[in-house]
């Protein structure tokens, strides 16, 4: 994993400043995140692999693809990337090309995708009240996304990046057992 990382760096950099360039971050990233979702089919992933399927074929079953996708309107340059893509044999490597180009779309917009797992449905409010105060500790627009957890009993579990705000309950109790043990 950490060596497909390594590769699609340099595809992703690539990638986001073209995009950057051409002030398509937006269009980017979805073509992106598109075609790494058809490359994660087992059907596509399997002719992809295939020794049997010539370069030529496959960049004309990509370009088929980004038409399909994207009602044909994939851009020329995104057409070429997919090619050399293509052509250095790294298709497979795209959800981490996109994984990479989300997170350098994210610094330059100044915003940071958080994950706030609860216990119950979170009302507008709550909500609200969260992102106001991640906004205020993290100097960035926030993009929440909010899902229900039942075994976390109570509390929420907020993920930014690589940073975690653990207040379930289960975790307090988890603490308390240590606690008296």
């Amino acid at each position: 994993m950490s060596e497909a990382i390594t590769t699609a760096r340099p595809y992703a950099q690539a990638a986001f400043d073209e995009a950057q360039k051409l002030s398509d971050l937006k269009g980017w990233s979805e073509t992106l995140t598109s075609l790494a979702e058809v490359v994660a089919n087992p059907e596509v992933r399997a002719v992809v692999t295939s020794p049997r399927v010539a370069k030529a074929q496959l960049e004309s079953l990509m370009d088929g693809l980004m038409d399909g996708l994207l009602g044909g309107q994939a851009k020329q340059q995104q057409r070429n990337f997919v090619r050399i893509l293509v052509d250095n044999q790294r298709l497979l490597i795209l959800p981490e090309i996109a994984g990479l180009f989300e997170v350098l779309r994210a610094e330059a917009e100044k915003t940071v995708n958080v994950v706030v797992d609860s216990a119950f449905e979170l009302s507008t409010a709550q909500q609200d009240k969260i992102v106001s105060s991640l906004k205020k500790r993290m100097g960035r627009e926030i993009k929440l996304v909010c899902k229900v957890n039942k075994e976390l009993l109570g509390g929420v579990v907020i993920r930014a990046g690589d940073k975690v705000i653990d207040g379930s309950a289960r975790t307090r109790l988890g603490e308390m057992a240590n606690a008296l043990a």
